[in-house]
């Protein structure tokens, strides 16, 4: 039986006391791809935001990772967090150290003390994203598909069950972009990882298909139930 990293039921998404979704449905099974689309403005942000905790769910149920959102507090969300990797369109590298000094303080701020597990998990992320000899380079020394790389690796530190991407290729060229695709692709394949990315790029999804999320008219439609 398929396990659901992410169940949404009957979910009504506010920011402030302005009503962006309603009624949501869906599930994510472990090592499901699935994009999220919708025109800006259309609550995709808002979406991923209560995912992952930003926002606070007022209405209807949902879970990630065996947290239920509905009972999220702010001493909980760092629990949350280290079961989810969130990979950003700007990278959000640390600009002042190198690769591993960035990987390391991660480690550091979500409890890991252990500086060989440490160093081993470091070496083991680098090696899945295919730079496992760059950890000495400063972000500014790298090229965007490289610092993506980074940012993918850094939301693998703690083996998440689910990675929220916001918009990940946006800012690399098509050959890039496509490297970081398969990459995540790869990620969900191999080791189980549940993905949702938001994407406004249909290249990329009619390149690689899978399942689509569609936000429009304050609601979020199915393709997997209904064509969006």
């Amino acid at each position: 039986m398929a396990e659901a990293i992410v169940s949404v039921r009957n979910v009504n998404i506010y920011q402030g006391n302005n009503l962006i979704l309603q009624n949501v449905n869906f599930e994510v099974n472990r090592g499901e791809f699935v994009y999220l689309v919708g025109k800006t403005g259309t609550g995709k942000s808002s979406l991923l935001k209560t995912l992952y905790g930003e926002l606070q769910l007022k209405e209807g149920e949902a879970s990630v990772a065996g947290f239920n959102l509905k009972e999220m507090t702010w001493k909980k969300v760092p629990f949350l967090r280290r079961n989810l990797g969130v990979v950003f369109q700007d990278f959000q590298l640390l600009t002042d150290r190198n690769v591993h000094e960035n990987l390391r303080f991660v480690l550091k701020a979500t409890g890991w003390k252990d500086e060989k597990l440490i160093e081993e998990k470091i070496n083991d992320v680098l090696d899945k994203v295919g730079l496992k000899s760059k950890g000495f380079k400063m972000p500014f020394e790298m090229s965007g598909g490289e610092q993506q790389r980074v940012d993918i690796a850094r939301a693998l530190l703690n083996s998440p069950k689910l990675i929220l991407a916001d918009e990940p290729t946006g800012n690399l060229d098509p050959e890039t972009s496509d490297e970081i695709m398969q990459l995540l692709f790869a990620i969900s394949k191999d080791y189980g990882t549940a993905v949702i990315m938001a994407t406004h790029d249909f290249i990329v999804i009619s390149k690689n298909p899978a399942r689509i999320l569609k936000t429009e008219r304050g609601k979020v439609f199915d393709s997997a139930v209904t064509e969006v």
